[in-house]
C-alpha cells in the first residue's frame, strides 16, 4: 500500500481556482501509479473539470483503460494542457474545451464537439465544481448562491440533456456528489446544498434512463487535496485538512479515480442509481 501525505501540511492560500503545481505536497493523479487494462477500450469520454483534481486523475484513468476523452474546463489552460499530454501520451485521443459550463449553450457544444470530434458519447463525468467558505449566512451574497447552484447542478441537467440522445445503451453517466451531501459542513452551506440535490438528480435520472439502456451513478468523496482546497479555505484548515477522516489524511486524486472506471466500465451493468462513497472511513449512511 502507498504511503500519501499526512498533515499537517505547510499552511498554503491561493487566487481561485488554484493550480496544481503550488500545492506543496503536489496532489498524485496516478501519473506513475495507474496501469489499465482495456476495461473502456474504444469508448469516448466527456469529463467536466478535467484541467486538474479529480477530473485529471479520472481522464488519465480512462486513456490509460483505453477511451478518448473531451477534456471540459473553466480557463486554466496549462492545467489543461498537462491533463491532455497525460491522456495522448497513453496512446488516445484528447479534446480540449475551455469555456463555463453555468450557461445552457456552453453545455450543448461540449456535447456537440465531442460528437463531432470523438465521434460520440459513451461515457459523460459530471465533476466541475464550485465552492467558496462562508462562517454566516450572511456573508453569502445572492450571486455566489446562484453561480454555486448553476455550476454544480444546472450544468449537470443541461448536459446530460444533450447528451442523452447521443448515447447507446451500455453508456454511462457519472456524477460527482460529495459526503457533503450526508454530512453538510455548515460554511460550505451553498455547495453541500447543492450535492444533496446531486445525489437526488442522480437516483432519478437512474430510473427515467433506466429503459434506454443508459446508466447513472455518483460518486462522493470525502476530503481529497485538489487545487479547489488551498484556492478556497483558511491557511489554517488547509493545514490540517482531511485529518477528520478515519485514515486521518485526505484522499489523493489517483484513489478516487478507480471508482469512476468502475462505474464506467461496460460489465458495471446492473449499476445504476448507486452513490459510490470514497472517503477514508468515514460512513454515509
Amino acid at each position: 500500500m502507498k504511503d500519501y501525505p499526512t498533515p499537517p501540511f505547510p499552511e498554503q492560500q491561493q487566487p481561485m481556482p488554484g493550480r496544481t503545481d503550488q500545492m506543496q505536497p503536489r496532489p498524485d493523479h496516478g501519473e506513475e501509479s495507474y496501469r489499465g487494462s482495456g476495461k473502456l477500450q474504444g469508448l469516448k469520454a466527456v469529463i467536466t473539470g478535467a484541467d486538474s483534481g479529480i477530473g485529471r486523475a479520472v481522464a488519465l484513468a480512462f486513456a490509460r483503460e483505453g477511451a478518448d476523452v473531451l477534456i471540459s474546463y473553466l480557463d486554466e489552460h496549462e492545467e489543461a494542457e498537462e491533463t491532455r499530454r497525460l491522456v495522448e501520451e497513453a496512446g488516445r485521443k484528447a479534446v480540449v474545451l475551455p469555456g463555463d459550463i453555468q450557461h445552457a449553450a456552453h453545455c450543448r457544444a461540449i456535447i456537440d464537439r465531442a460528437v463531432s470530434e470523438l465521434g460520440g458519447i459513451d461515457i459523460l463525468v459530471n465533476n466541475a465544481a464550485h465552492q467558496q467558505t462562508f462562517q454566516d449566512i450572511s456573508e453569502i451574497p445572492e450571486e455566489e448562491w446562484e453561480l454555486t447552484f448553476r455550476v454544480n447542478i444546472h450544468a449537470m441537467f443541461y448536459l446530460a440533456k444533450a447528451a442523452v440522445p447521443h448515447m447507446k445503451p451500455g453508456s454511462s453517466i457519472i456524477n460527482t456528489t460529495s459526503i457533503n451531501a450526508d454530512k453538510p459542513s455548515p460554511e460550505l452551506l451553498a455547495y453541500a446544498t447543492t450535492k444533496g440535490a446531486i445525489h437526488n438528480f442522480t437516483a432519478g435520472l437512474a430510473q427515467l434512463l433506466a429503459e434506454k439502456g443508459i446508466r447513472v451513478n455518483c460518486v462522493a468523496p470525502g476530503p481529497v487535496w485538489t487545487p479547489l482546497i488551498p484556492s478556497t479555505m483558511p491557511p489554517e484548515k488547509v493545514r490540517t485538512f482531511g485529518q477528520q477522516s478515519p485514515m486521518k489524511r485526505p484522499g489523493q486524486p489517483a484513489e478516487l479515480a478507480t471508482a469512476y472506471v468502475m462505474l464506467a466500465d461496460p460489465l458495471s451493468s446492473y449499476t445504476s442509481g448507486a452513490t459510490i462513497a470514497v472517503n477514508g472511513g468515514t460512513p454515509m449512511l
